[in-house]
């Protein structure tokens, strides 16, 4: 036989024939030979042995807590106490929907299955609502020195050239604020490899106790953190869904206190409204109060654009939550959060309610505004057929295509360029209510376009810090 290096025979390429001592199932859809390892004495592995009929008598199943995989009946009792998908014991900052709001049944109707008349008539209520709103927010393009060999490097594509300036920017955004600093706790929602909280590290190098605190439901591949284990800052990942997290559990800010910054970078749709909660509401005690209503009364109002007027009995009140001064736990010291996916965000968690609510507006609109939303993004979308396939990993790709409604239901009732500006007055509407809800709790918060559409269609930073007291 024709042999190459190390003597193998070459026939046994794990295409032609199997590799030595691996798996003899061929995998049709890779066009080659499973290269996982065999016992001795067998032919195929363990997840291949089904279709080993004549190897014995013993009989494979699915596992019953995840199908994905096979085992020997047999040894089903054995398996299941070991099984990675077996339901583990929950960390001491798990507690159930702790951050989820008060669940109410809305009745959730597509878009497609509307009338024009009653499209019409959203339209105008949508219209209604945003006026006294800054309908523009003010752009603050800006980039950090930390990040400025990583900009310069050619060997860099597009893809993650996008991704670097928009880190940048909010890197940049933060310090302009003084979010960055030494002694304080960084967050991050929805961490995915960790790179947001990297930058920061290496921003932060001469600082001294810096954390950071790393959230992420998933099992995520490729962390970049995983590259800070020999240094002084700590990264520390909880594995847990936001809506469950409850950050005044967790050891090192129980015990420590320290001021704590929440972050994101495109953290979608309903994961903001969970983050806000989890940082300005996740403490045991507040977990019956935290949906009650403050008490509507004639405030002067201070509107987002910086003017004021008059507010009468059930409009939007910015006094700040006199519940949050009694609230035990977190020390907030700031919020920056890229905004993205308002057509995934739920009624229930969306902490703006009180805001729709006082505008005359409820879980019938905001249900019918979060899917109209999706309209500010996917008309400027090429059709599918002029797309061209991905050339990048497309792991990181943010998840913007994924859950809208097709526009060209609407062909004929609105223009492309009609849905896009309805849609971006729904983004609008929603994150007021974020900004809103941020006020009432004691914080200036604000809205800016942190990097340009062309870099990525959500461009929207929402920023936050206590207000000043007098």
């Amino acid at each position: 036989p024709l042999l190459g290096r190390c003597g193998r025979n070459m026939s046994e390429d794990g295409v032609s024939a199997p590799l030595l001592g691996r798996c003899g199932f061929y995998v049709e859809k890779k066009k080659r030979y499973c290269k996982m390892v065999v016992a001795k004495g067998k032919t195929f592995c363990g997840e291949h042995a089904i279709a080993a009929t004549q190897e014995d008598d013993r009989k494979r199943i699915p596992c019953p807590l995840d199908p994905k995989h096979t085992v020997f009946e047999d040894q089903l009792a054995k398996h299941l106490k070991k099984c990675n998908s077996r339901e583990k014991p929950k960390p001491v900052y798990y507690i159930q929907d702790i951050n989820a709001g008060h669940e109410e049944d809305v009745e959730q109707m597509p878009l497609s299955s509307r009338s024009k008349e009653d499209l019409d008539l959203l339209i105008k209520r949508l219209k209604k609502a945003i006026r006294g709103l800054t309908c523009k927010h003010e752009e603050k393009i800006l980039s950090h020195t930390a990040l400025h060999e990583a900009l310069n490097d050619t060997k860099n594509g597009d893809f993650a050239f996008k991704h670097l300036k928009q880190q940048a920017s909010i890197l940049g955004n933060m310090d302009s604020l003084g979010l960055l600093g030494p002694n304080r706790c960084f967050v991050e929602f929805g961490a995915g490899k960790g790179k947001l909280s990297h930058w920061i590290d290496i921003c932060l190098q001469a600082a001294d106790n810096v954390h950071f605190l790393l959230v992420e439901r998933a099992t995520t591949r490729f962390k970049v953190d995983g590259k800070h284990k020999s240094r002084r800052p700590v990264f520390e990942r909880l594995q847990v869904d936001i809506q469950h997290l409850c950050l005044s559990k967790v050891p090192f800010l129980r015990d420590q206190k320290p001021p704590v910054v929440g972050i994101g970078k495109h953290l979608c749709g309903t994961a903001t409204d969970l983050a806000l909660r989890c940082l300005l509401e996740s403490h045991p005690c507040n977990s019956e109060a935290r949906d009650t209503e403050p008490s509507q009364k004639r405030l002067r109002l201070e509107l987002p654009d910086g003017g004021s007027g008059e507010v009468e009995e059930g409009q939007p009140s910015l006094a700040p939550d006199p519940s949050s001064e009694a609230r035990k736990g977190l020390k907030v010291a700031g919020v920056a959060i890229a905004l993205c996916c308002h057509h995934r965000c739920d009624w229930r968690h969306y902490v703006g309610r009180e805001f729709f609510r006082v505008l005359g507006l409820g879980a019938t609109e905001f249900s019918a505004f979060q899917r109209m939303s999706s309209w500010a993004t996917c008309g400027l979308r090429r059709p599918h057929s002029d797309r061209t396939p991905p050339q990048e990993n497309t792991e990181d790709q943010e998840e913007h295509e994924q859950g809208v409604e097709s526009e060209n239901s609407f062909d004929g009732v609105l223009c492309a360029e009609d849905r896009e500006h309805i849609g971006r007055l729904c983004k609008l509407l929603i994150d007021h209510g974020r900004v809103y809800y941020l006020q009432q709790k004691g914080y200036t918060a604000m809205l800016q376009y942190y990097t340009s559409p062309d870099v990525s269609l959500e461009n929207v930073l929402l920023t936050a810090f206590p207000a000043k007291t007098t």
